[in-house]
């Protein structure tokens, strides 16, 4: 009695004389390669991602798939449904990101599709019993990992769909419009907490977010993820947002005001899980203040941006001077007028920013504007005699600041 190959379990599989799980394991890498680009050519949505993720999530996901089915062949066994998370979980950032479904799973057939062309590659008539039970382990891997994969996006769709709609976007909605507390509750179901940390928040934009194709929404989706995340465990219980790739407005619910440096500590922890600069402006109000607090905020974060300030959270203490000389009144004018015979003479203007900076201090003034110290005193000495103001006169000093501020507001 004859004793074939396919009847041993423990034989591998072989096509063109070769094993067909060892040679696909060691082509995995040029093979990514080769399915990330056809990704790249033939769906849009994935030439849109940002680069950092088709050479991250996307390229490690191909390339897991594709060991996975050799380890697949080399076991000749199934898949088993625990086997599969990693593409659950990549599924789950697609749909937090808002990728179709259809284009997922359709990369998934790409590279489906050109792994068996590779392994079959070269094979000959006597690789027909092999190749048929390869084949019949890739149908079966495909549609399992169309299951799962679906499951999983679909499950992150409902949940981010029922998010947006549900009672929390409802609840920031009536505290942001102001209404009764007892109204709030009979609506939504929530009861608003006791009091909240008011944020208005604003995100430098990073080049991977600019446009309006699906890179950027993408870059800024993945943005917005990662600075709730930040803002959820901070507070008592998940924040209420309402933010976009630029920025926006969360409410932190606390039962006890938190300390004021640990509010800064928040701003930097979202700015580092977010990638990116993140300026802010802070007020803490119960639930009837809040609208307040919202257009208080907002107005101080306008005063930090139009001042220059460095990124980081702010509150009105910070900017007292600016903000109250940024508010429309008759002698605004006649303040930034001040300093009008400076507009011609932009050198002048930019040195006597940079002196205040350094606290007239002509060394660091000179240094900072790569300029002798004996240049920044005659310049300041040309700003006194075309403004009549001198910086070194502490009654003029104070109004030199207040025109600068002036300057700005308008």
């Amino acid at each position: 009695m004859t004793h074939d190959k396919h009847e041993d379990r423990a034989a591998p599989l072989r096509v063109a004389g070769r094993p067909v799980a060892a040679r696909l394991r060691a082509r995995c890498p040029r093979l990514t390669r080769h399915v990330v680009d056809r990704l790249l050519a033939e769906l849009p949505v994935y030439a849109e991602l940002p680069q950092e993720e088709i050479a991250g999530d996307v390229a490690d996901i191909v390339q897991h798939s594709l060991r996975q089915f050799a380890d697949i062949l080399e076991r000749r066994r199934p898949v088993r449904p625990d086997e599969l998370d990693r593409q659950r979980d990549s599924a789950a950032l697609r749909a937090e990101e808002g990728v179709p479904l259809d284009a997922i799973l359709t990369a998934y057939q790409i590279g489906t599709a050109m792994g068996w062309e590779d392994i079959a590659a070269g094979a000959r008539p006597s690789d027909l019993a092999d190749l048929q039970e390869a084949l019949a382990y890739l149908m079966d891997f495909q549609r399992r990992l169309t299951s799962a994969v679906s499951g999983s996006y679909l499950e992150v769709r409902q949940i981010l769909d029922s998010q947006e709609h549900g009672g929390r976007h409802a609840l920031m909605a009536a505290l942001l419009a102001g209404e009764p507390l007892d109204r709030i509750a009979a609506r939504t179901g929530l009861r608003p907490a006791a009091r909240y940390a008011v944020l208005t928040l604003a995100f430098a934009p990073r080049r991977a977010e600019t446009g309006s194709g699906q890179r950027a929404r993408v870059a800024a989706r993945r943005r917005i993820r990662r600075v709730r995340t930040v803002l959820d465990r901070f507070a008592d219980e998940p924040a209420l947002t309402t933010l976009d790739g630029s920025g926006g407005t969360a409410l932190l619910p606390f039962a006890a005001a938190p300390p004021w440096a640990v509010l800064r500590g928040l701003i930097a922890e979202a700015a580092e899980a977010s990638g990116a600069r993140v300026t802010a402006a802070a007020e803490i109000a119960e639930p009837a203040g809040i609208p307040d607090a919202v257009t208080q905020s907002s107005e101080v974060l306008d005063v930090v941006r139009r001042t220059g300030r460095p990124p980081g959270l702010y509150r009105l203490a910070d900017v007292l001077l600016d903000y109250q000389l940024s508010r429309p009144s008759g002698a605004l004018a006649e303040l930034a007028a001040l300093l009008e015979p400076l507009d011609r003479k932009p050198a002048l203007l930019r040195t006597l920013e940079c002196h205040l900076a350094n606290g007239l201090d002509r060394r660091r003034t000179g240094t900072a504007l790569h300029i002798h110290p004996n240049t920044v005193t005659y310049r300041v000495r040309r700003i006194c005699e075309l403004t009549g103001l001198d910086p070194a006169r502490p009654a003029d000093l104070q109004l030199i600041n207040a025109a600068l501020v002036a300057r700005r507001a308008r």
